[in-house]
C-alpha cells in the first residue's frame, strides 16, 4: 500500500510528491510535468540502533505557504523574495520504540529543499549516524561539472565533465551542477549546515546519486542527540545556465539575521603582500626575505591611502611559520608578531592614513590551537582597529589534528566532517561577538551561512588564483572562471583573488603565468562575486598598468542586482551588476580559450536615460598564449535600447562600467547609434 502527499511550487511548475510504499518514505519531482527526480529513498542508518528507514506510518501531515521580501546587508541582489509552499510530513514508527521523525519540503519557483528532523524522544536521544539515506533517483542526465571528494586538496581541484556514470571516484563535492538530456539545468547542494557532517554525492546505478556524509575518523558520520535538525538537501532547477546564478533558494533556506546591527559589516576591496609570496618574493616564515616586515606593511599601506584601497592583510605576520609549517600548525601564535613586524606600529600608521589591517590566523588545520587562542586573538584585534580577520586550514586531506587532554594526537579528520562543521561556527560566533568580519581559506563548504551571520562575508573552497603562481602545481586552465558561476559560486561568494595585470612573471615563476588576458583580469570583478575583493597584484605592477587598474579602483563589492544576460557553462558568460551605492552598472564578460563574439542587450538601464559605456577589452591580436596584454579602453554613449556586441579574444574578457551621462559626455562622447549607422 502507497500513500501519497504533492506539494507544488507556487507558479505550479515544481511538483513534489512524498510517498509512504510498505512503511518505506520516499520522494519524488516532476517538472513542468516531466519526471526530473524518480522515487528516491528517504531516511537513516545507526549505530547501535534500528534504522529509521522503514516501519513508518504517517502521524500527521501538514501544508503552508511563505511570502516574504528581506533585505541583504550586502549581497549580489539588495532584495530577496523568499516564496515558497511547504509539506510537513511527521511520521512515526509502527514498532513498539515508536520512534518519530519529521520531513520537510518547501518548494519554491526555482527548485525545492527538503530537511528531516528528529524531535526529542525516550527512545532516540543520543545517536550516531552511520549513514543518510537520502538519494536522488535522476532522470537522464546529459553531464555533470563535478569535483572528486575524499582528495588531498579537499575542494581545490579541477572541474571534470562527464555523464554521472562515468564517475570514477567514490564520492564528488557538492554543488554537483548538471545538464538533463531536455536541456534543464540542476545543482544538487545543502543549505543550513550545522552541527552535522557536510554531503558529498555517491554515484550508484541508473543515475542515482546518495548522500555520502564526510566521516569522523572512527567512521561515524555524524554524532549527536535530539532534537536534532539536518542541513537542507536542496535541488535548484532551471531553464538556462544563467538562472541558476540569480537562484537564491539557499539562501532562503537559512535562518535570518542573528547578529542584530551588522552596520559594521563592510564590503571592500583589500591588497596585501599575498601574491608576491606565491612568486617567492617573501616569505611566510621569519628570515631575510621575510614579507611581513615593519617596512613593507607600511609601503602597501601608502599605496592603499594612494588609490582610496580600505584594508591591507599581511601574512605571515606571526611566530610559527619555520620549517614545514603545513604539518606544525600547533606552533602557530595568533597574538605574538616576529620581531620586525611592529603590530601596534602598523595598525596605528594605517589608522593615520585612513586604511584598516585585515588579521590572519593561518592553522594548517590544528584547529584546537586555534580554538585555545581565538578569545586572545580577537581581543588584540579588536583593540587594534582590526575588523576583518582571514583565516586558513592549508592541509592535506584528512588532516585536522585532534588532541587529547595530555596533548597526545588521537586522531586525523576531515576537513569537510563534523569536527570542522563545528569549529567553523564557532569561529564565525565568537568573531562576531567581537564584530569582525571573516574571509575563510581552505574552509568548510559555504551553505548560505551569511544570511544568519553576516559576518561570515567569504571565502576559498574552489582553485583559486594563487595555483597560478604556485611552482607547485598546475595553474588555471582558461575555462575554469567559466565554470566556476556555475558550480561552486552557487553556494556564496568566493575569494578568487583577481585582479592580476602582469600575466607573465619569467624572473619569479618561469613556469608560471596567468592563462587568460588582462581585459579577462578586470571582467573577474565582475563575474566572480565576493563582497571583498582583492586586488592581488604587487603595487608596482599596478604602477605598471595604470589604465587597467583604473577599472578595479572603480569597480564595487556591494550590489543592487545581477542580470545573467547570456552563459554556457564552461564556455562564456555575461553578468551586469548594479552598484548598490550609486545608479552605475558594472558589465562583465569572459570565455575559455575560445575567441568569440557575445551580444549583450543593454535593456536593464533606465528607459529614455542615456549613459556613458566605458568599455575595456581586449585590444587587437589579443590571445592568451601569445599576446595577453592588448587593452583598447573606450567611451560610448548608450541607453537601454542598445545591444553591445562584445568581442572577446582566446582565453579573454571585457569589462564595462556603466554609468549616467553628464551634458558635458553627450556633446563630447560617440553615441553607440551613431557607430551603428
Amino acid at each position: 500500500m502507497t500513500s501519497r502527499w504533492v506539494v507544488f511550487s507556487p507558479d505550479g511548475d515544481i511538483q513534489t510528491e512524498f510517498m509512504l510504499s510498505s512503511g518505506i518514505p520516499y520522494y519524488c519531482v516532476r517538472y513542468c510535468n516531466r519526471p526530473l527526480i524518480r522515487p528516491s529513498k528517504l531516511g537513516f542508518t545507526l549505530e547501535h540502533a534500528e534504522p529509521l528507514n522503514r516501519n513508518f506510518r504517517v502521524s500527521a501531515a501538514r501544508y503552508d505557504s511563505f511570502d516574504e521580501t528581506w533585505t541583504q546587508p550586502w549581497g549580489e541582489v539588495k532584495e530577496i523574495r523568499n516564496y515558497y509552499n511547504e509539506l510537513r510530513v511527521e511520521l512515526v514508527e509502527t514498532t513498539p520504540s515508536a520512534r518519530r521523525m519529521s520531513i520537510i519540503f518547501r518548494v519554491y519557483n526555482d527548485g525545492l529543499g527538503f530537511r528531516y528532523e528528529l524531535p526529542e524522544q525516550q527512545h532516540l536521544s543520543r545517536l550516531e549516524i552511520r549513514s543518510e539515506e537520502t538519494e536522488f533517483a535522476l532522470t537522464d542526465v546529459e553531464k555533470a561539472w563535478w569535483i572528486p571528494a575524499y582528495q588531498k586538496l579537499y575542494t581545490e581541484g579541477f572541474y571534470n565533465v562527464t555523464p554521472i556514470h562515468s564517475i570514477p571516484y567514490r564520492a564528488v563535492h557538492t554543488p554537483l551542477t548538471m545538464k538533463m538530456a531536455d536541456g534543464l539545468y540542476l545543482s544538487i547542494h545543502e543549505a543550513e549546515l550545522s552541527r552535522y557532517s557536510t554531503m558529498t554525492l555517491m554515484p550508484l546505478e541508473n543515475n542515482t546519486l546518495a548522500a555520502d556524509l564526510i566521516p569522523w575518523s572512527d567512521g561515524v558520520k555524524v554524532k549527536g542527540s535530539t532534537p536534532l535538525k539536518t542541513p537542507w538537501r536542496t535541488v535548484q532547477i532551471a531553464e538556462t545556465p544563467g538562472d541558476l546564478i540569480t537562484s537564491y533558494l539557499i539562501l532562503n533556506l537559512n535562518e535570518p539575521n542573528r547578529l542584530g546591527d551588522v552596520s559594521w559589516v563592510l564590503p571592500g576591496k583589500y591588497i596585501g603582500i599575498w601574491w608576491g609570496m606565491h612568486l617567492g618574493i617573501y616569505t611566510w616564515s621569519y628570515g631575510p626575505k621575510h614579507g611581513a616586515t615593519t617596512e613593507n606593511a607600511k609601503k602597501y599601506i601608502d599605496f592603499a591611502a594612494k588609490y582610496g584601497i580600505p584594508m591591507v592583510v599581511i601574512e605571515g605576520w606571526n611566530i610559527g611559520w619555520e620549517n614545514d609549517w603545513t604539518k606544525h600548525g600547533e606552533d602557530f601564535s595568533f597574538t605574538i608578531p616576529y620581531p620586525d613586524y611592529d603590530i601596534v606600529e602598523v595598525t596605528s600608521y594605517a589608522a593615520s592614513k585612513g586604511v584598516k589591517i585585515i588579521g590572519h590566523m593561518e592553522t594548517a588545520g590544528a584547529i584546537q590551537n586555534l580554538e585555545q587562542q581565538m578569545e586572545a586573538a580577537f581581543t588584540l584585534f579588536k583593540k587594534l582597529g582590526i575588523d576583518v580577520v582571514k583565516t586558513g586550514y592549508v592541509s592535506h586531506d584528512p588532516a585536522l589534528k585532534l588532541f587529547d587532554d595530555q596533548g597526545n594526537l588521537i586522531s586525523m579528520e576531515w576537513l569537510g566532517g563534523q569536527y570542522m562543521v563545528d569549529h567553523h561556527l564557532k569561529v564565525i560566533e565568537t568573531a562576531a561577538r567581537y564584530q569582525i568580519s571573516l574571509i575563510a581559506h581552505e574552509p568548510v563548504k559555504d551553505t548560505g551561512e551569511r544570511r544568519t551571520y553576516p559576518n561570515m562575508m567569504t571565502r576559498e573552497g574552489a582553485r583559486g588564483q594563487e595555483f597560478d603562481a604556485s611552482a607547485e602545481y598546475v595553474g588555471n586552465p582558461p575555462d575554469h572562471t567559466t565554470i566556476l558561476p556555475f558550480t561552486r559560486m552557487l553556494a556564496g561568494p568566493m575569494d578568487y583573488t583577481p585582479g592580476i595585470v602582469r600575466l607573465i612573471y619569467k624572473e619569479f615563476r618561469p613556469g608560471n603565468r596567468v592563462r587568460g588576458t588582462l581585459a579577462k583580469q578586470l571582467a573577474l570583478y565582475v563575474i566572480l562575486y565576493s563582497p571583498l575583493q582583492m586586488a592581488a597584484d604587487l603595487p608596482e605592477h599596478y604602477e605598471q598598468q595604470r589604465a587597467a587598474f583604473q577599472f578595479i579602483l572603480d569597480v564595487p563589492t556591494d550590489w543592487q542586482d545581477t542580470k545573467v544576460l547570456n552563459g554556457e557553462i564552461g564556455d562564456y558568460v555575461t553578468i551586469a551588476r548594479k552598484d548598490r551605492n550609486s545608479e552605475d552598472w558594472y558589465l562583465g564578460s569572459i570565455t575559455d580559450e575560445c575567441g568569440r563574439m557575445l551580444e549583450a542587450p543593454l535593456a536593464f538601464l533606465d528607459p529614455g536615460k542615456s549613459y556613458v559605456a566605458e568599455i575595456y577589452a581586449d585590444g587587437p591580436n589579443a590571445d592568451w598564449r601569445i599576446n595577453p596584454y592588448p587593452l583598447t579602453i573606450s567611451r560610448v554613449l548608450v541607453d537601454s535600447s542598445v545591444t553591445l556586441s562584445l568581442k572577446l579574444a582566446p582565453g579573454g574578457g571585457q569589462a564595462i562600467r556603466i554609468r549616467p551621462a553628464a551634458p558635458d559626455d553627450i556633446r563630447s562622447h560617440p553615441s553607440q547609434h551613431d557607430q551603428k549607422r
